[in-house]
């Protein structure tokens, strides 16, 4: 195996600009604050290519499966787990919210606010479930990847992998074209990647600066409590999903490490969409089941969101002292059931939905989102990285169900992975 240089591992170089971001924002707030555009460029610079990787993996997973069938039995278990797990991780956030109570004692009037007005605006009157599900069919094909619209791209994609497998022998031709087509999006996201820890300081930098370390000392109680509600998914709930189906999740964490650190320093998820469509095929997931049950799951999936907006709203009725009944927080439960599907690819999203629920309810006042607004960027990398650690497993899950699923492959990436941090110890002694 070829030897590689610490300096060069991507781990290492996220890691340091990671950290240097942090002392920059510190140190020289004003410069922190000037440093989004860098981040921003990054995260741009990924979105460029997202639409036509998930149509180009989508299109041809669909192809090449050939069974239609089969291709909705995999849909139709990837939004089966998809309910349950997010459902759970709802129930979680509720239940450790009501034990730790982060918002009692807390005083409305005397604590910093942010303006809400833009997210309450979109979400105070509840969504408009007829506009929602009419969106997601775009009226033009060209404009649906213009904005990447995921949801709009994965209609399209599906309807067109569906066309394209119906033409049999006539279609290899278009089959074989898109197949070296998306090498070369791969090969440009490898470049993209490269710019991975310039982008993780400009977005840490900023986020430091703008908001700085001394907002996060009022609602403290309210982070830790959802980093630890998150942990506990992650290791209690991820990890009884990960034995039941015979993969470890240290092994799997251990895979996608690189990734992980992106999230962390870019609060995007999106940041490492591509990536970890390829990390998933590597260890053993059929390209078809990748491609259906990935992008699906990055609006259908969101776990650690799900644990976000459960103990956001249980946090406001603590901090205005309503007492929520046994039977209001089963309703919340129900409602966020819905609603945190409802704006899934939407810019502010977790806003909108918070501002829904409560307007749902009726009991807790829509202006006590302005006191989210400050911590909700340190939260937004937890719930990004939560999100992507659930879609992973629920597509190693899809694809063993549907025996869709490479076990010496895996064992080779594990393998592989396991030398190359050896090498990667010993070049650091």
């Amino acid at each position: 195996m070829k030897k590689q240089r610490i300096y060069k591992n991507l781990t290492f170089q996220v890691l340091t600009a990671i950290f240097i971001g942090v002392m920059v924002g510190l140190i020289w707030p004003e410069v922190g604050k000037e440093m989004k555009p860098v981040g921003d460029t990054f995260i741009n610079a990924v979105k460029m290519v997202i639409a036509p990787i998930i149509f180009l993996t989508i299109v041809l997973g669909i192809a090449k499966m050939g069974d239609m069938k089969k291709v909705g039995k995999v849909g139709g278990k990837a939004f089966i787990y998809f309910e349950v797990v997010t459902t759970l991780a709802l129930m979680i956030g509720l239940i450790v919210v009501n034990i730790i109570k982060p918002g009692a004692g807390l005083n409305f009037n005397e604590l910093e606010k942010g303006d809400v007005s833009q997210y309450t605006a979109n979400g105070g009157e509840g969504i408009n479930w007829i506009e929602f599900v009419t969106h997601i069919v775009p009226s033009n094909m060209v404009d649906a990847f213009a904005k990447g619209d995921i949801l709009q791209v994965l209609f399209f994609s599906i309807l067109f992998g569906v066309g394209l497998a119906a033409l049999g022998e006539k279609g290899k031709i278009v089959i074989e074209f898109l197949d070296q087509l998306s090498l070369v999006f791969f090969k440009i996201i490898g470049y993209v990647m490269k710019a991975a820890p310039l982008g993780a300081f400009g977005a840490m930098a900023y986020t430091i600066g703008h908001f700085g370390l001394a907002s996060l000392v009022p609602l403290g109680k309210l982070m830790i409590s959802v980093y630890v509600t998150m942990f506990l998914f992650i290791f209690v709930v991820l990890n009884i999903i990960c034995k039941m189906y015979g993969f470890s999740l240290w092994n799997y964490l251990k895979f996608i490490k690189d990734e992980i650190l992106i999230v962390l320093g870019t609060s995007s998820s999106e940041s490492v969409l591509p990536r970890m469509m390829d990390k998933m095929e590597r260890i053993g997931c059929s390209k078809s089941v990748v491609g259906l049950v990935i992008p699906t799951g990055y609006s259908f999936n969101l776990d650690g969101t799900s644990i976000y907006l459960s103990m956001a709203v249980v946090f406001l009725a603590q901090v205005f002292g309503v007492d929520l009944t046994i039977g209001q927080q089963i309703t919340i439960l129900l409602v966020l059931m819905l609603t945190s599907k409802g704006a899934a690819g939407v810019t502010g999203s977790g806003f909108i939905v918070l501002a829904s629920t409560l307007a749902a309810l009726q009991v807790i006042p829509l202006e006590g989102l302005a006191l989210l607004l400050g911590v909700d960027r340190f939260m937004s990398e937890g719930r990004a990285i939560v999100n992507l650690i659930g879609n992973g497993i629920a597509t190693i899950v899809v694809a063993k169900s549907e025996n869709e699923f490479d076990e010496n492959k895996a064992k080779r990436a594990i393998s592989e992975m396991k030398l190359m941090k050896e090498e990667q110890q010993k070049q650091a002694v």
